[in-house]
């Protein structure tokens, strides 16, 4: 797969479903390289409140990556310059669709929302991949979920 392979388009309420469970199943496979079982349990809970977590969707800027109408990845970007969430289906890995959505967030928030800096919290498996594209690690986190300590990275890019 290629970047003609895919098409990103603005995010509708009928992705919920979808979205959610691609996340859960990326943090769940994709992440245990870098966290434990227990560790994504608690990060991508399946009693996670499906409505808290999509609702941000509605107020943020989110596109969603779509082959063969199939999701393959979605990102989310707050007016504040916030990069909350990108996440790439495990079977659409290393296909350029995370490099695609996060050219357009940061393109968005550098035209449209006149951003001159993006920030991030990025766990450790999406680490090298901001760094690639600029983003300076500014502290390293240990975040308290589901009695878990998570690590993540707030990142920084200058735009």
């Amino acid at each position: 797969m290629n970047a003609m392979d895919f098409t990103l388009r603005a995010y509708t309420p009928t992705d919920n479903a979808a979205i959610l469970r691609l996340f859960r199943e990326t943090v769940h496979s994709v992440c245990l390289a870098d966290y434990t079982p227990a560790q994504v349990d608690a990060w991508a809970s399946h009693s996670l409140d499906a409505d808290a977590f999509c609702a941000r969707f509605l107020t943020d800027y989110t596109l969603v990556a779509e082959t063969g109408g199939v999701m393959a990845g979605f990102a989310s970007l707050k007016n504040n310059g916030y990069f909350d969430m990108l996440y790439v289906h495990k079977d659409f890995q290393r296909m350029g669709i995370a490099r695609a959505l996060a050219d357009a967030l940061e393109a968005r928030g550098a035209a449209a929302l006149g951003l001159t800096e993006i920030r991030t919290d990025a766990s450790i498996t999406a680490r090298g991949f901001f760094e690639t594209r600029g983003y300076a690690v500014q502290k390293q986190n240990a975040v308290a979920s589901a009695g878990q300590l998570l690590t993540n990275y707030t990142m920084v890019k200058h735009i």
